[in-house]
């Protein structure tokens, strides 16, 4: 019993270890994705898309299928969640923060919308670059 408390306690403290010891990099990716969730909370669909990459080779995979571009991109929001109703309050969960090298990121996460049209969430799994400007969204695939 003494041993499995023992195992229990080491792995609550390298958690807790591994979340203080957070890179520079996923600080500024997981602060992206706060102003994303405040941006979306005040209805600002525009100040949320600026965690996307604003290119044409931006990828959105979604339940509508696969679109192309930062423009696309920010229309379909706006088609889609035309209203406060629709859009609720946004919630992420970040599940999973990964490295792909000195430039990009990938992170794995949850979504939830709290609205009153009706309660919804899924999944996520971005790819971000790390551009001049800051962490931004290439690749999105939302469920």
């Amino acid at each position: 019993m003494k041993r499995i408390f023992l195992l229990l306690m080491i792995g609550l403290l390298a958690a807790a270890n591994g979340f203080a010891q957070q890179t520079a990099d996923e600080k500024a990716i997981l602060a992206l994705m706060q102003e994303q969730e405040a941006a979306w909370n005040r209805g600002d669909i525009k100040a949320f898309m600026q965690g996307y990459w604003k290119n044409d080779s931006l990828t959105f995979t979604g339940s509508s299928g696969l679109t192309y571009g930062w423009q696309n991109t920010y229309e379909g929001y706006l088609k889609r969640y035309d209203s406060p109703a629709k859009m609720g309050q946004l919630k992420f969960t970040i599940i999973q923060l990964k490295p792909l090298g000195k430039k990009y990121y990938s992170v794995i996460g949850k979504w939830y919308l709290t609205r009153s049209a009706g309660n919804v969430g899924g999944h996520f799994s971005l790819v971000l670059k790390k551009f001049k400007e800051g962490w931004r969204i290439i690749a999105d695939h939302s469920s």
